[in-house]
């Protein structure tokens, strides 16, 4: 079983450099192209479910996959990006200029340290885990399935996925890129098979 990681086209938020978290950010003219191209990069990858983070950003990049692939889409609200809080809608230099003691503590310990009003990794790592039980207990264990989310809830679904801890969260990935994930039911071992794929936007 394969289990596709497919980050969301692109945002103005994107190119601004602002966090977006939880803020419900739509695709913009190129996110929507880029949308268009990994659900055409799909073609290769058949999936009998799109389960997809509730973020407007996330859907409208899984409606795109599950038009072409005539597949259902399952809304998970576990799947939604990181919340940074108050730090929602700004750069990361505007928070260190504005938030210099909060960022600190947060740098030095996201574990357990969160964004005023946002998620420490524990409390990410967590929703994550629960997110994907739930994506897991809606398959057969060996239909191929794709999940639309975020950068960096990508990052903890692949920690979690590969049992490590919150910290090694290390992946980076491009807006509307594919990682691809193995699963063995005999076994139930994951095993990341590619990260960032973005060989679709380019053709």
């Amino acid at each position: 079983m394969k289990l596709y990681l497919i980050r969301h086209g692109q945002t103005d938020w994107n190119i601004q450099g602002k966090i977006q978290g939880s803020h419900d950010i739509p695709l913009n003219d190129t996110g929507r192209a880029q949308a268009k191209l990994v659900a055409e990069g799909m073609d290769s990858r058949p999936v009998t479910k799109i389960f997809s983070s509730t973020l407007m950003r996330a859907v409208e990049t899984a409606r795109m996959i599950g038009d072409r692939q005539h597949v259902d889409i399952y809304l998970v609200p576990g799947l939604i990006e990181v919340e940074f809080g108050k730090w929602e809608g700004m750069t990361w230099a505007e928070i260190k200029e504005q938030y210099p003691n909060e960022y600190e503590r947060w740098f030095i310990n996201p574990v357990e340290v969160a964004p005023p009003g946002g998620e420490t990794q524990m409390m990410v790592m967590e929703r994550v885990a629960g997110a994907i039980e739930t994506v897991m207990g809606m398959t057969n264990g060996r239909e191929d399935i794709a999940v639309v989310s975020h950068g960096a809830t990508m990052a903890y679904i692949v920690a979690y996925l590969m049992r490590n801890h919150p910290e090694e969260s290390e992946i980076i990935v491009d807006n509307a890129s594919i990682t691809t994930v193995n699963y063995n039911p005999v076994t139930q071992d994951y095993m990341l098979l590619e990260v960032n794929d973005t060989a679709h936007l380019h053709q």
